[in-house]
């Protein structure tokens, strides 16, 4: 590492990128999928992907890392300070939403899908909704389809796994 890596600080509020921005000090990378960085996204960020960054070559001079929380953008950080990244490499402090809560635009591309989270949360409501329309008008058992995706958010909620979200990431519309 050199000694101006060192020095950075490794993260950065949204005002102050947005300063580094406009005097075009940094580049920006969205470590988050590419679907995600379609729904909005720095203008002028690159996408790389957390699980490619490591392999990817990345431009000259300071990065900024960012993502939805400020979770994988410090695991990029992390990753690239341990590498021996040779340019100043920092974060943004809480994520897209603190750049977003600051005032500040996000660009989203054209025909972006939902945000996948948003997606689950409508799967998951109408499928409840749909067992329990289906056991009062057809037959009581139909309850236990909300049962079901109740038991799967629960788990979803306790482990870090959703596998409705895994499914609806992987349909055509979500594709980028």
């Amino acid at each position: 590492m050199n000694s101006t890596t060192v020095t950075t600080p490794s993260r950065l509020g949204a005002h102050d990128l947005a300063d580094r921005l406009a005097a075009r000090e940094v580049t920006v990378i969205d470590v988050r999928e590419p679907m995600e960085f379609a729904t909005g996204h720095i203008a002028g960020s690159l996408n790389v992907p957390l699980s490619r960054l490591a392999q990817a070559d990345l431009p000259r001079g300071p990065l900024v890392l960012v993502c939805q929380s400020g979770n994988r953008s410090g695991k990029g950080l992390a990753q690239l300070l341990q590498q021996g990244h040779p340019h100043p490499v920092t974060d943004l402090l809480g994520g897209l939403p603190t750049w977003e809560q600051a005032g500040f635009p996000v660009r989203k591309l054209q025909g972006a899908p939902l945000p996948l989270m948003r997606q689950v949360q409508i799967v998951a409501g109408s499928l409840v909704l749909l067992g329990v329309i289906l056991s009062q008008a057809v037959a009581p058992g139909w309850i236990w389809l909300s049962g079901f995706v109740g038991a799967g958010l629960t788990f979803a909620g306790v482990s870090g796994f959703c596998g409705m979200a895994r499914l609806l990431a992987a349909m055509p519309w979500n594709r980028v």
